[in-house]
């Protein structure tokens, strides 16, 4: 696959099918946008896994599967998380059949990269590091040295749905688009930390090459998100709903 010149990323989705068709809506807006990837984290949360593997299946975007995909698909041994768990007994066995075959890593052409954590760990932020103080931004050589020897011009990841973009000291460009589907979270791994965007908006990013690289665009989204609340609510996830409405960690 040659990668293009003007695209649409998104990422961490997990299953918000009504802030998905939202961020879908605003990218044929936007009219020239050759391709639209995406980086994983798709069905699992307490909304509309199923109704959200139908839609994408049919769409066949470049995707690639982040830590909930292997999550989700190891309830079949043992009950998983309440959020994988949801989405594992929601699906078929069709849809999970088609988040097995995703691969973890996905070029586009010699110069893009598609990952979801770092190209070597799926739970492995890219762009950010927890202390025990939190998540902070990571330093250039963080980022450099959990890439490897992986480099190109541009990579996109996912995982901690925090939308930012990095220049490493070699030109490569790491991007993030942030999450369409949810837009705070807890998490105790690998130390104890938050991540809360600060409003209920869908994430996500445009990516175009220019005579002095690539140039990205950070979007927001409004959408119903009283309807992915209530269906969180009716899931029995009240602690979902509240950071859908809100996107912050609040009760």
């Amino acid at each position: 696959m040659t990668s293009p010149n003007r695209f649409a990323a998104i990422s961490d989705i997990h299953g918000n099918l009504h802030a998905l068709e939202a961020v879908l809506e605003r990218i044929r807006s936007l009219g020239d946008i050759e391709l639209t990837v995406n980086l994983g984290d798709i069905l699992s949360g307490p909304i509309e896994p199923a109704a959200t593997a139908d839609l994408l299946i049919s769409l066949d975007l470049p995707t690639i599967r982040g830590n909930h995909e292997r999550q989700l698909l190891d309830c079949a041994r043992a009950p998983g998380g309440a959020s994988d768990q949801f989405a594992f007994e929601e699906t078929t066995a069709a849809h999970r059949s088609w988040l097995a075959a995703l691969p973890a890593t996905l070029p586009l052409g010699e110069d893009v990269l598609l990952s979801h954590g770092t190209p070597h760990d799926d739970l492995e932020y890219l762009l950010e590091t927890v202390t025990q103080g939190g998540s902070r931004l990571a330093t250039g050589e963080e980022v450099a040295s959990r890439l490897g020897a992986v480099r190109r011009s541009l990579i996109l990841c996912g995982h901690s749905h925090i939308p930012r973009a990095v220049s490493l000291a070699d030109g490569t460009l790491v991007v993030n688009p942030g999450s369409v589907g949810i837009q705070a979270y807890t998490a105790d791994q690998p130390l104890p930390h938050e991540v809360a965007n600060g409003s209920p908006h869908a994430r996500f990013a445009v990516c175009e090459r220019g005579p002095h690289g690539w140039s990205v665009s950070q979007q927001l989204v409004a959408y119903d998100w009283d309807r992915a609340a209530e269906a969180a609510r009716r899931h029995g996830r009240p602690d979902w709903a509240s950071r859908l409405l809100s996107g912050r960690n609040e009760a």
